[in-house]
């Protein structure tokens, strides 16, 4: 068997058994907001008879520059709980004899963001105001931005789905030399020698890995929500503080 046939199995077995657990599945949790393209043809694909939730529902969406609605609304606690609010109902209408756990869990969850949110604040206070600005490769931050108040400005003239180029660089020192930003980061920029060009030519500070839509193993910096958020905003403060 070929490895191009081998892919083709394995991708299939994966379907299938993906499959398999949505049609015994009660309840089918999606982020919405088009943030799983795929996941209305798998539905209907496996004949589920589950009740499928939008956690995003009842949540005040932004639009991205093409237009469509950004899907990142977790990027704020306080979207955060209402995530956990339809989650909790949808599983109190499919189990009510659950009613009473799952009411109790979700509260218990609920004051946790309630902490991370004013954490959150309170970091972001600590930074004088003219700093809070950032040039980031990521267009996944909005909803942070909205909620705490760091605004993310985008590089000029760099693709986010190549590396940059010395002129891409060159671009993105002159823009951060006219707008005055404190820090950077870009995380498609791998060479080293680009990033100190950055560094030196414009005294910004260089930033840390950021998580936008994926968690780390139960070993790596954002092993859950709350840690996720936790650990962005302890790297956009320790860039803005300089």
């Amino acid at each position: 068997m070929s490895p191009t046939s081998s892919l083709l199995h394995y991708n299939l077995a994966v379907t299938y058994r993906r499959l398999e657990k949505l049609a015994d599945a009660k309840v089918v949790v999606t982020n919405g907001l088009g943030f799983e393209g795929w996941m209305g043809r798998l539905v209907r694909a496996s004949g589920t008879k589950a009740k499928v939730i939008e956690t995003t529902s009842g949540i005040a969406t932004r639009k991205l520059a093409d237009g469509h609605a950004d899907p990142h609304a977790w990027q704020s606690a306080e979207h955060g709980k209402i995530y956990v609010a339809n989650i909790r109902d949808a599983l109190v209408a499919t189990d009510p004899p659950g009613r009473a756990d799952y009411e109790s869990n979700a509260a218990a969850y609920l004051a946790k963001l309630d902490a991370l949110d004013r954490e959150l604040k309170a970091a972001v206070a600590s930074i004088p105001a003219e700093r809070r600005r950032i040039i980031s490769s990521h267009d996944a931050f909005g909803y942070l931005q909205q909620a705490y108040g760091i605004e993310f400005i985008a590089p000029q003239g760099l693709s986010t789905e190549s590396e940059a180029s010395a002129r891409d660089v060159a671009r993105i020192i002159t823009q951060i030399k006219r707008e005055k930003i404190p820090a950077v980061f870009l995380e498609n920029i791998s060479d080293p020698r680009l990033m100190e060009r950055i560094a030196k030519e414009t005294g910004a500070r260089l930033g840390g890995k950021l998580y936008s839509d994926a968690l780390t193993d139960r070993n790596g910096d954002a092993p859950s929500y709350i840690d996720m958020m936790r650990h962005n905003m302890r790297q956009i403060v320790a860039a803005l503080r300089g």
